[in-house]
């Protein structure tokens, strides 16, 4: 689940709808629930979709962002802001506002210290203290009555051989004992878990991270992701030490696709969305008709303490779209003749920059991992853009909308964004997309 605040603004609820188009379960936090329903009813062609949940708050009343805004978020998208229209007034849609070619004086609506800090405060107090942890918890051996631990053999007796296996649950951890022969051409012992159902959702995640004390040989983790019995399976071999705790990272890009110990690299990369079934094996065989180097026939014992998922840490949990120029008000030597008007008017708009400003501070001191997107004056263009990333709060120019929402959803899977502050403006037409993990790569670290 991915919440996104300021949803119904011209970023946000762009931002949701690329979510939601692309399979995400999205939850908007909303002042006004039936204005912004009746918004993405018709965002959505008439219809809201399923994967959209609406949940009644205000980022300025803190007790309205209670424990239940967070139930399953793995991360957030605050898109949110200080509302500002022409002095004159604005059409019910906002044309002018959105517009983005003719300069309306402006107002604001709502009170900045109140919305771009203070707001961004409340909103941290509670990610902070229910967005799920960067690791999750697969199986939790203490819970010996769970499903998921039902684990069972599968040895070479499918194809004649006499190897077994036992699988038992020993107070908070899992053994994986037995012997392995190679007597009627057999050489192998595993233990499978049921399938799930439902099949679980690991999208979040980077891989998964075993916690192991082994015996010096070396083993294999099964992923499978269809049901059936002898499907296709996902492995990666790992080697243990000798009576030593370890832990073992196992990266999903990094899962070979197998059909009876074969490689079928036509079958592509795992797809971590839709994960049916685990499994671990102690093999003489490797690969394609490879043998396990450190194989010998005999006992074999690994323990588990702990199977989860893990996540890049430098993914980002908390995504934030603020303005370029919020630390140039005020700056020596600035010709404020060549500036945006928030910079110009910052005074005159209540401060909107500075509270701006305080609201990324506190973002930065939060322990969260977050990405802050500092964009150039937005516009409604729809045609792809080439973006400019950088630092220093010198950039000047336009971006779409478009392209700040996609670079916001994008950013939920890009590690290079992670603990980063930066500008953004389109430089010309076209879409560089590709590229922006090596631009934000070249980006540096906050200093914190």
């Amino acid at each position: 689940m991915i919440l996104v605040v300021g949803a119904t603004g011209g970023v946000g609820k762009r931002v949701v709808k690329l979510l939601v188009d692309g399979g995400q379960d999205v939850r908007v936090l909303v002042r006004d629930l039936p204005r912004a329903q009746k918004l993405f009813q018709a965002w959505f062609g008439g219809q809201l979709p399923d994967r959209l949940e609406f949940f009644g708050g205000d980022l300025t009343i803190a007790e309205s962002l209670t424990p239940a805004l967070m139930a399953r978020v793995t991360a957030v998208i605050c898109c949110s802001g200080t509302k500002v229209q022409p002095v004159e007034g604005d059409t019910p849609q906002r044309e002018k506002y959105y517009q983005g070619l003719k300069f309306y004086l402006p107002e604001v609506v709502d009170v900045p210290e109140q919305v771009e800090y203070e707001g961004i405060k409340n909103l941290l107090a509670v990610v902070q203290d229910h967005i799920q942890p960067k690791e999750s918890t697969l199986m939790d051996f203490s819970q010996t009555n769970s499903p998921r631990l039902a684990w069972y053999s599968v040895d070479d007796g499918v194809m004649g051989g006499v190897s077994a296996s036992q699988w038992r649950l020993t107070g908070d951890r899992a053994l994986f004992t037995g012997e392995v022969s190679t007597v009627n051409n057999g050489g192998f012992a595993s233990v499978r878990s049921p399938n799930f159902e439902p099949a679980l959702d690991l999208s979040h995640a980077e891989g998964i991270q075993l916690r192991t004390q082994g015996d010096g040989k070396r083993y294999k983790f099964i992923v499978r992701s269809q049901n059936e019995w002898d499907g296709l399976s996902y492995c990666y071999s790992f080697d243990t030490f000798n009576n030593r705790p370890q832990t073992v990272c196992i990266p999903f890009q990094q899962l070979i696709p197998v059909f009876r110990a074969k490689t079928v690299p036509e079958k592509g990369p795992f797809n971590p969305s839709q994960v049916s079934a685990l499994q671990l094996m102690h093999s003489k065989f490797e690969y394609d008709g490879g043998l396990n180097p450190s194989f010998s026939p005999g006992i074999f014992g690994l323990e588990i303490e702990s199977i989860k998922t893990y996540a890049n840490p430098l993914t980002p949990q908390f995504i934030h779209v603020s303005s370029a120029g919020v630390t140039r008000p005020g700056r020596p030597g600035l010709n404020l003749a060549e500036e945006p008007p928030a910079v110009r008017l910052n005074e005159q708009l209540g401060g909107i920059l500075t509270w701006k400003l305080r609201g990324e501070d506190a973002i930065r001191g939060s322990g969260l991992t977050y990405t802050i997107i500092r964009p150039c004056a937005l516009t409604e263009s729809e045609n792809p853009e080439m973006l400019q990333f950088a630092q220093g709060d010198n950039l000047r120019g336009q971006v779409s909308r478009w392209a700040i929402a996609k670079l916001c959803v994008d950013s939920l899977q890009l590690a290079e964004a992670g603990g980063k502050t930066f500008e953004v403006s389109a430089s010309e037409p076209g879409s560089n997309q590709a590229a922006w993990p090596f631009l934000l790569r070249q980006l540096n670290f906050d200093q914190r």
